[in-house]
């Protein structure tokens, strides 16, 4: 048996603002952008992984959602408590340098973690946090 990851979801709060983000600052692809029943979904993607897909969708997208985690979502996501992704850099201090430039929200300047990787991390524009892993500094 076989697996691949195929698709992940971050909730944003705000489509074209992530669009600057995700593809505008981070380089990705918009690979697809929906709209049904009030709600758009964004699908992007690294160049260098075309079977890869990060969905930006609204908090609690689900239909079956009621009224009150619907507000808990939008909550915890304001506070910057839902959790993002970690992406993969060949060079954690350029990419760093390349995103606080761009404006982004600087989590964590680039550090040697213990664990065998130098990363840094920020917020993107709707609070989720987004680290940024590479081979530590020679």
């Amino acid at each position: 048996m076989e697996l691949k990851l195929s698709h992940c979801f971050i909730a944003v709060d705000d489509h074209d603002k992530a669009l600057a983000f995700y593809r505008d600052i981070l380089g990705l692809d918009v690979r697809n952008d929906v709209g049904f029943e009030g709600m758009r979904w964004v699908t992007v993607g690294p160049p260098s992984q075309p079977d890869l897909d990060i969905v930006l969708e609204p908090p609690a997208a689900d239909p079956n959602a009621s009224p009150a985690d619907r507000s808990a979502m939008a909550e915890l996501l304001a506070k910057g408590m839902l959790r993002g992704v970690i992406f993969e850099t060949d060079d954690c201090d350029a990419t760093f340098e390349h995103i606080r430039a761009a404006g982004g929200e600087v989590v964590q300047e680039p550090i040697d973690q213990p664990y065998g990787v130098r990363d840094c991390a920020f917020r993107d524009p709707a609070g989720n946090l987004l680290r940024f892993s590479g081979p530590r500094a020679h």
